[in-house]
Formats: C-alpha cells, structure tokens, sequence
C-alpha cells in the first residue's frame, strides 16, 4: 500500500479509535492517554525522563506530567489527584484532606503552543507538588485529567499514575540466569528480601503487599507474592517460581532527529501532505542475542537543534515492518514504554503481499526504543518467543515495590523501592 494511500486509510480511522480508545481504562498502574488528539504523555520524576515514575515523599523531589493536544486551541484542563492502593484502585478509606495539602482540582496554567510546525499542537505541563497542592502520603497516585469545557467529570481525557514511596524498609534484590526451570537459556529469576526492622509487622503475610515488574510492564507484573522464609527482622522471596519472566532480547531503537533525512534505523525519510513520512529499516525476528545498549523500552523526544523539544519537536507518521510468516493465535503489538498497554493504535495488521507485519503510528521526534510482543488470543500478557526471541544475556530493569498496610490501617502506604539492573555485558 502506498504511503498517501495508507495516510487517507489511516485519518478515514483515526476517529473510530478515537471512540474506542475513550472506552479503554488503562492498566493498573500506567499513564496513558485516553483521547486520540492527546499524545505524547509523559510522567517525569526529579527532571530525569529515563527514571522510573517514582519519587521520595517530601524534600525537593517532585513530578511533572506533560502531554500535547492535536491543535492550537486553548482548552481549560483540570487535574485532579487521587491516593489509590497497591492494586490501585481507590484508596476509600481516607479523606482527601488526609493525603492533599491544598487544593484539588486545579486547571493546568502552564501551556505554549508549537512553533513553526507541520502539525499543530498545544503543550500542557504541571508538576507536583506546587503552590496549589501538596502530597501528604506515600503511595500510589492517580492524576485525572478533563477538559473543563465538556462538564463531564467520569470522561478524562487521560490518567497518569505514579508512586510516592516512604523508605521505612531496606530491600535487598538479585537476578540470576540460573533459574529454577533453566540454566543460562530464555529466563531470569528474581530473589529479594525485606528488612522492617524499624516497623511495626506483626503479620506480614497480611500486611504487606508486593509487586515486581521487568523494564516497567504491566502486563507480566508479579503481585501479592507469599514470603519462603519469614524472621523476626523481615521475610525473604527466593526460589519463587513466580518470579520467574521470560529474558526476552534488547530493544530495537530508532531516532529522527531531523526531518529532512534519515538517522538511526530509519531507511527513508518522505513528504506526503500534511504529514512528513519516516520508513524504518525492515525488521525480522530475532534467532540470535546480540548485544546493543538500550533503554529498556524508554524514549526521549528531542530534535537535532535540542531546543525548545517540546514545542518545536515535528509529529510524523513512522512505519513499522516486521517480515514473517503470520503467527496465528494472537495479535502482535509495537511495544515501549511509551504504548502503555496493548492498546488497538499499536496492533500490527498483516500484509500477505509482502509476508509482513506493518503498522504506521504518529510519534514526536526523538529518541525511540520499541519491541515487537505477541498476544495470545483472549490473554493480556505479551511475550517475545517468535519476534524477538528470549536470551538469558539480555539485561533488563526489575522494579521492586513493597507496601504496608498496618492493622487498622487505612491505605497502603509504598515503605519500600529497589531498582536492579541485570546486566553481564558490563
């Protein structure tokens, strides 16, 4: 299919998904737009775009969430915030006045339209805390936010999530390639034990809560695991067959850092009215590991000048290919951190003319990691066995969380983080 002829396909679509995609709640735990014309979400924590959404209760630490709105028109967004528990639904047994200091529901004041690009956009930025609002509580946040003009306040335009975590316990973690069901082959395991000392546990199959995720997916996190070993100090998680998830291989990555010619992985670069057009290099799947330092699935939108990137960054169309035969059974999705869940703008469609997966998807300028996962038909979990392949080398990021919610206590307060990087290239 030609490239003029996959955009007029692609815009005659476009508000369909829109519809579905305002239907879609997104997975526990991740920032995700829920409007078609607002892209380019991001959750940033103390100014570092690659760290993970998690941030220290008090001091200067601090989070802003941007986003970009398809237009120059001005709307009125409201954000409001909300204390959620470690499965992330409603923390309904505390006030708002018990984990906000200020006031809620805050229109967002910071916005500048893009300059001198092919498509029009409005850059919206917030953080928090700020001289409105203040975080009280450690834990799991949820920030709505709606377009006051609507008067519709059960129909966000998109939700953003992150962690606020309080360190009353000491995490100590490992990962190996030894695993309980292979040796140096498609798997890694986690262990990882928890000092609470300073707290007050008296039960802690009961009052903690943990959740161990592999480069920040939803998709195959771990939750609500049992401890092996249990002291009067802290419980250990070791030999835990749940812990086990599937090594996967090193993200693919491309950049367009100019629009007027290719750069890293991309073949060619072309000009279809209204929209500049980037083509990536065909990919297949992957037999073999070899190592090329990523970024664990992350994105950095940037241009070549790296100035004024959120305004002045261009939005074209990038085409994906991935050459195979079809895999029947399931769906295969363009995955990063930036998709968010297998939502329907990031299923490839298979063409049998050219034997490929293909899927061409409007993304900023930058700086992109991106995996091909499959999706077994009528499950939500992704793997890589046929498009990129599993190796026990690959090194990936494991996020572990710890929550407490004493007897008698109200929420679930994050008393513990620990990041750990897998890495034997190094």
């Amino acid at each position: 299919m030609r490239k003029k002829d996959y955009f007029c396909t692609m815009k005659r679509i476009l508000s369909f998904w829109s519809i579905v995609i305002g239907c879609l709640l997104p997975y526990a735990g991740h920032a995700e737009p829920l409007r078609q014309q607002i892209r380019s979400l991001q959750v940033v924590v103390n100014d570092n775009p690659l760290a993970p959404p998690v941030m220290a209760l008090g001091g200067r630490n601090h989070v802003c969430i941007s986003f970009d709105e398809l237009s120059h028109e001005y709307h009125r967004y409201i954000y409001k915030v909300e204390h959620c528990n470690a499965d992330w639904s409603p923390s309904t047994e505390i006030f708002e006045s018990d984990y906000l200091e200020g006031f809620n529901e805050q229109p967002i004041e910071n916005y500048e339209k893009s300059f001198n690009t092919t498509l029009l956009y409005t850059h919206y930025r917030f953080c928090i805390p700020n001289k409105d609002l203040r975080l009280k509580l450690s834990g799991n946040y949820r920030v709505s936010i709606y377009n006051d003009e609507e008067g519709n306040d059960d129909e966000p335009v998109l939700q953003a999530c992150f962690s606020v975590v309080e360190p009353l316990m000491n995490i100590a973690a490992q990962v190996s390639s030894n695993t309980d069901i292979d040796f140096n082959r498609e798997h890694q395991q986690v262990s990882f034990s928890v000092n609470y000392a300073g707290c007050n546990v008296t039960d802690p199959n009961r009052e903690l809560r943990t959740v161990v995720m592999q480069n920040r997916r939803t998709d195959n996190r771990v939750t609500d695991l049992r401890p092996d070993i249990q002291t009067a100090t802290g419980v250990q998680f070791s030999h835990n067959r749940r812990l086990i998830f599937e090594a996967g291989n090193e993200f693919r990555k491309f950049e367009i850092l100019d629009v007027h010619g290719p750069s890293m992985n991309v073949d060619r670069m072309e000009w279809f009215d209204p929209f500049y057009h980037a083509t990536l290099y065909e990919d297949t799947p992957i037999r073999n590991y070899v190592y090329d330092e990523d970024k664990n699935g992350a994105r950095i939108i940037r241009n070549r000048d790296n100035d004024d990137n959120a305004t002045t960054c261009e939005y074209l169309f990038v085409h994906f290919s991935l050459k195979t035969p079809p895999i029947p059974g399931g769906d295969v999705y363009v995955y990063g951190q930036w998709t968010g869940a297998f939502s329907p703008e990031y299923k490839m469609n298979y063409n049998p003319q050219r034997q490929a997966y293909e899927a061409a998807l409007l993304l900023k300028q930058g700086y992109y990691n991106y995996s091909y996962l499959f999706v077994p038909e009528g499950t939500e979990k992704g793997n890589s066995t046929k498009t990129d392949g599993n190796f026990y080398q690959t090194e990936n990021e494991y996020l572990i969380f710890v929550y407490h919610r004493p007897s008698g206590g109200r929420y679930d307060k994050l008393a513990g983080f620990k990041t750990i990087d897998y890495n034997i290239n190094h």
